[in-house]
């Protein structure tokens, strides 16, 4: 049946591909047989890295990864062969990298005054820790839509654990406590090393250069189609006997409409929701657009199709509240190593060896990261390139009377040196292109059960959803896991595959991280 049977993939995330792969690894499936249908001018969704020196580098973001989690991961690009190193895969390339470039950073908070945060304590009190705990014993049962500020005090907030953990993985107080329960029993490895983020590992360049170039060039091999500029509109479906069956799919290819009508057998899998919709870059002299969902589309689909199906979730759950899961981005180009230099200096860390720098009392909660460069695969080796965040976009900064969603990248600049006390003549040759990301945390956002739907919903016969907006037990959104697991459960309960998929890590039953956690708790 799979010799015969065609696949489509609505959107090219990382979901995507991973499950293309999947489906030919492990299915048997032909890859002339798969086709990956993308908006966009590129593959890799929200795990992209662009430019050049010239026009200025930019990438949204980067997800964190650790080789003690991502099961589903690991397991997929111990499969894909390296493209610098032949004969060897991504994984062992990537692991290779990380026994070179280890993580620890020694200066992961800083405050007004330019010092170092000391950070060998959390900062709890012992009212914050029986909160803390009794949360991360409560039953999602329980915990239902709640937010994180419904179970933990205000005092909380101000501890060094938050802003470490805050900055790390991106949480805000208004979002979902079930969530923030999940990472704390997933990550609960990460709890006992977050000042010095030594479980960090990273890629040897930015994650599309590093994943999805390789990933692409797999599939590519395999003859699976990858087409751009393909915009999926609409979905025909058909539900006879309570069974629904997608029989036709509409997209408009390069300005084009067409209607692609399914054979017996034929799956579709979709990317439902994006947390990089709506998302737009300015430069040294422009702020970002300020875009929503309407603008782009993204979330449509699933809008249409979830309508009267309780079982294909609810998006307005995760796409109603720009101002609760935006935030702003920015990547800079510098051609004078003096930035670098004085950062060395400063934070005591090589570039790849310190992770995050967050400015623990900027009104926007900026942090930086300096990694290993070159970080793009064209960078001149002249050329240092990295990247920063915000978290509150919509305040006013401390040295820049404009909020960060309105500044130009000139004025991104001027806020950093302010908070390092550098002279701006450190980034006189700097190109910085901001970001804005309106929904870039709405998969945090609080939820009810039945706001997600199951990868392959019930009395679904040739569907599935994948993508950072469903239901797994156990495992965390916001993570390059959550995408290529959803994957790997879609191909395999489509295809009626015997073979056990990887694991979820249960750190959190582990007698010795428990221990761990609960000394750096009590410091």
């Amino acid at each position: 049946m799979t010799s015969t049977r065609k696949a489509y993939f609505v959107g090219g995330g990382i979901g995507s591909l991973a499950g293309a792969a999947f489906l030919i690894r492990d299915g048997g499936m032909p890859g002339a047989n798969i086709s990956i249908l993308e908006a966009g001018p590129l593959m890799g969704g929200s795990l992209d890295g662009a430019g050049d020196a010239d026009r200025g580098y930019s990438m949204r973001g980067g997800r964190m990864l650790t080789t003690d989690n991502y099961e589903c991961t690991w397991d997929l690009f111990k499969s894909i062969p390296s493209i610098a190193q032949p004969g060897r895969s991504v994984f062992e390339e990537t692991l290779e990298f990380n026994e070179k470039h280890v993580s620890n950073a020694m200066a992961r908070l800083v405050d007004s005054r330019r010092a170092k945060v000391p950070v060998a304590s959390m900062g709890f009190s012992m009212h914050d820790r029986v909160e803390l705990l009794k949360l991360a014993a409560a039953d999602e049962s329980t915990l239902g839509a709640s937010c994180i500020t419904d179970h933990l005090s205000p005092a909380f907030f101000q501890t060094e654990f938050w802003f470490m953990w805050v900055t790390t993985f991106a949480f805000q107080p208004w979002h979902s406590a079930v969530e923030f329960r999940r990472y704390l029993h997933r990550f609960m490895l990460e709890f006992s090393r977050i000042e010095t983020l030594a479980g960090v590992k990273r890629t040897v360049l930015n994650q599309y250069d590093s994943l999805v170039v390789p990933l692409q060039r797999w599939l590519e091999a395999q003859g699976v189609q990858l087409v751009n500029d393909c915009t999926v509109t609409d979905i025909d479906a058909r539900d006879e006997s309570g069974c629904f069956e997608v029989i036709a799919l509409h997209w408009t290819l390069k300005g084009q409409a067409e209607t692609k009508q399914l054979e017996s057998g034929d799956l579709v899998f979709l990317q439902n929701g994006s947390m990089t919709d709506a998302s737009s870059l300015g430069s040294m002299t422009a702020a970002p657009a300020k875009l929503k969902k309407a603008h782009k589309g993204s979330w449509t689909l699933w809008e249409k199709l979830a309508e009267g199906r309780p079982s294909f979730g609810r998006p307005a759950a995760f796409n109603s509240c720009v101002a609760q899961s935006d935030w702003a981005s920015f990547t800079v180009t510098l051609k004078d190593p003096a930035f670098f230099d004085q950062m060395q200096r400063f934070s005591g860390n090589e570039a790849g060896t310190g992770g995050l720098v967050t400015f623990k009392d900027s009104n926007w909660l900026m942090s930086i990261v300096l990694a290993h460069q070159p970080h793009f695969a064209n960078q001149p080796d002249d050329v240092q390139v990295f990247w920063g965040y915000g978290l509150f976009p919509d305040r006013i900064g401390n040295f820049v009377a404009k909020a960060m969603a309105d500044c130009t990248g000139a004025e991104l600049l001027q806020e950093l040196c302010g908070h390092l006390r550098f002279d701006l003549e450190t980034v006189a040759t700097a190109n910085c292109i901001p970001c804005r990301m309106p929904y870039i945390t709405s998969m945090f956002m609080p939820r009810a059960p039945g706001d997600r739907p199951l990868p392959v919903p019930a009395f679904t016969g040739n569907f599935a959803f994948i993508s950072q907006f469903v239901e797994i037990p156990l495992d965390t959104v916001f993570t390059v896991e959550f995408s290529v697991r959803a994957a790997q459960m879609a191909v395999y309960q489509l295809l009626s595959i015997t073979k056990p998929i990887p694991a979820v890590t249960r750190h959190d039953k582990s007698l010795e991280a428990r221990f761990e956690a609960l000394v750096k708790a009590l410091k």
